[in-house]
């Protein structure tokens, strides 16, 4: 049914089992919020102003007697929490990565029915701890990386003495291990907003106890509320866990952590703050409305809430002030199997990727699967693939954060510094003004001193503006300037650099090994048919000229390119000195648009080929030492076909060096 989660009073005798009528409450501070879910479902829409039904609670879980076989086995009837269902298992220890661009936050939702009276249950909840704790118990080992655990509230169902006593046992496993977890309380564990003073669920759930947890940053005067700081991703994020109904000095302190840490990104945990609809679609509840007015619209920190209290699971996207995306989830479980299995939903963040995966599974049912316990219900449980239960958000953290934690360009770094041991010829083009024509009788120093200079060339009756400078680059690039190249073939025309006739460089063989690397762009304009096969870097001679005929070598190429196919592949063709034909190394396809540092690496034996810093998997396996030369210069942009240019590169180059030896990745210029 699609009923209220909360219908009672914490304490209330009947439980979640009550049939007590359900009273409006306007300002959803009090229990008559329970029945708001009803309400809004039968209304069809979530928002301000949302009244309560009299609609009956949910009932509570009790042991059905077919339950899975561990539900009865390993309890014992003189252990009346039902501890150890499935075993305890070891102790974990935490160890999270904090600079894996891969981490994961996992969210556990109400798990009232399991601390309910005479009916607690806490195994489910037991297993998905020992899941959180124990990276070798879980499908994929240490890969899950999981830096935080947030529960949603609603920890017991009337807010009693002993089901917190059996709840703080189960928590201590975190304890023990030195988890970074929060906690909060839902309108089942106390009555009223945070100012509520003494409750069994903060003699539980202490200021002291949760200063004792290595992400713990600060809790509220009233100890309702905590935040925590976690590092993950090679930053630092604020997690703030808060009461299910924030007093003014509740959202007075909310606003100070954030104000007091202002280049955080912000996750938001409470129990109450969006309701959903049969199609996942949601809605800010009345109270949700007024933590969307008095903490998060105004806070461009926060990027995503996290709520319990409703069923079934949903989310929507709102605009800050800031007119950036807020995503607010609601995630409980309560009304499945089992009071939810101890169901765990998991955020897991991929910064490489720009993205959020979400999953929602049972890790106690995979326990009863991996044990041949499991039963027709709980076998339902084992993971959740609906739309709303297992999806991907993408975000642009940088571009998310950049409001309140913009990410300083790289600066541009000196040629000197560029200069490591073996370098032969370092061109960069940093010198002049952006948006001026390189001209006639203008030469690009090698920077390393070594005579390597560059040289303009021109196609005869090429128009003017085809080689330009311009203060573009990539964002890793040493210089911050390029040349923008309008070459085009068939026929041909365009600008382009090559090395002076006396350059040692002409002469080189690279017998020991060699790297070759070159920022570069394609523009937008770029028609595979015009401007396919030209060369960033090339070498003028002939195979056939150099006496290379063999299985692979085409008479009218030169003995050396770095070239983009009609599909914008890069290829490194190439003929070595022990080869009589070529070596050829290919890259993904790439895309226009966007910078690209390429990288050849030769140790003297194979060569390979690197695009920002990756090993690309269509590399050579044969023997390649030393590089063909006849003694004739590099080309910086144009291919010669047959001795003669027939294509000039259309697009951007930035800094280009070459190196007598192989490079790490480590030491490329984007590094």
């Amino acid at each position: 049914m699609h009923g209220p989660l909360d219908a009672h009073t914490p304490g209330d005798p009947a439980g979640a089992g009550c049939a007590c009528p359900v009273t409006a409450d306007p300002d959803g501070d009090g229990p008559a919020a329970a029945g708001r879910r009803a309400f809004l479902q039968r209304a069809g829409a979530l928002g301000v102003g949302a009244g309560a039904a009299g609609l009956l609670a949910a009932p509570a879980l009790t042991t059905p007697a077919h339950a899975a076989g561990a539900a009865r086995t390993d309890r014992g009837d003189d252990d009346p929490y039902g501890r150890a269902t499935t075993g305890r298992g070891r102790r974990g220890t935490w160890r999270p990565d904090p600079d894996s661009p891969r981490f994961t936050v996992v969210v556990m939702p109400d798990t009232q029915y399991l601390f309910d009276q005479d009916r607690i249950h806490p195994a489910p909840v037991e297993a998905s701890f020992r899941w959180v704790l124990d990276p070798e118990g879980r499908a994929g080992g240490n890969d899950e990386n999981i830096v935080f655990l947030a529960h949603l509230g609603d920890v017991t169902n009337n807010g009693l003495p002993e089901e917190y006593a059996a709840a703080t046992e189960v928590f201590g496993l975190l304890d023990r291990a030195g988890a970074s977890y929060g906690v909060l309380a839902g309108n089942h564990d106390v009555g009223d907003d945070d100012q509520r003073g003494a409750t069994p669920y903060l003699d539980t759930f202490s200021v002291a106890r949760a200063r004792k947890r290595p992400s713990h940053h600060a809790s509220s005067p009233d100890g309702y509320n905590t935040a925590h700081i976690f590092t993950a991703g090679g930053r630092r994020w604020l997690l703030l866990a808060l009461d299910w109904r924030l007093s003014e000095a509740g959202f007075a302190w909310a606003n100070a952590v954030i104000a007091d840490n202002p280049t955080l990104p912000v996750i938001v945990t409470t129990h109450e703050i969006v309701g959903s609809h049969d199609d996942g679609t949601a809605g800010l509840s009345e109270y949700g409305q007024r933590m969307w007015d008095r903490l998060i619209k105004g806070n461009d920190q926060i990027f995503l809430t996290l709520n319990g209290h409703y069923w079934p699971p949903g989310s929507t996207v709102m605009k800050n002030d800031a007119g950036h995306d807020v995503h607010l989830h609601i995630t409980n479980y309560q009304d499945r199997y089992y009071g939810g299995a101890g169901m765990v939903r998991s955020y897991r963040f991929d910064l490489d990727r720009g993205r959020i995966d979400v999953a929602t599974f049972s890790p106690w049912v995979r326990e009863l699967a991996a044990a041949g316990q499991l039963n027709e219900l709980a076998a339902r449980e084992l993971e959740l693939t609906s739309a709303v239960d297992r999806f991907s958000m993408e975000i642009d953290f940088t571009e998310r954060f950049s409001g309140f934690a913009p990410v300083a360009p790289r600066k541009a770094r000196p040629a000197r510094r560029m200069l490591l041991p073996g370098t032969l010829a370092y061109w960069r083009f940093d010198e002049g003004t952006p948006g001026t024509d390189v001209t006639a009788g203008t030469v690009f120093r090698d920077r390393t001193g070594n005579g390597n200079d560059l040289e303009l060339r021109t196609v005869p009756g090429t128009p003017a503006h085809v080689l330009v400078r311009t203060g573009d680059h990539h964002p890793d690039q040493p210089a911050h300037a390029s040349l923008v190249f309008a070459g085009q073939g068939g026929p041909v025309s365009g600008s382009y650099l090559r090395t002076v006739g006396k350059a040692p460089l002409n002469h080189e063989t690279f017998e020991r090994g060699y790297t070759f690397e070159v920022f570069f762009k394609v523009p937008a304009d770029w028609d595979g048919g015009r401007n396919g096969w030209s060369a960033l870097l090339s070498r003028a001679g002939t195979a056939a000229a150099a006496g290379k005929n063999g299985p692979g070598a085409t008479p009218e190429e030169p003995v050396l390119t770095l070239s983009l196919s009609s599909s914008i592949e890069l290829q490194w063709n190439a003929y070595p000195l022990n080869r009589n034909g070529a070596t050829t190394a290919w890259s993904h396809l790439l895309q226009k648009e966007e910078w690209w540092h390429v990288a050849v690496v030769n140790d003297g034996r194979l060569s390979k080929l690197y695009v920002n810093g990756c090993e690309e998997g269509r590399n050579p396996t044969s023997r390649a030492v030393g590089l063909t030369s006849l003694g004739l210069p590099f080309l910086l942009g144009g291919y010669q076909w047959a001795d003669a240019v027939d294509q000039v590169f259309h697009g951007t180059i930035g800094d280009v060096r070459i190196t007598g030896r192989a490079l790490s990745p480590r030491q490329f210029m984007n590094a």
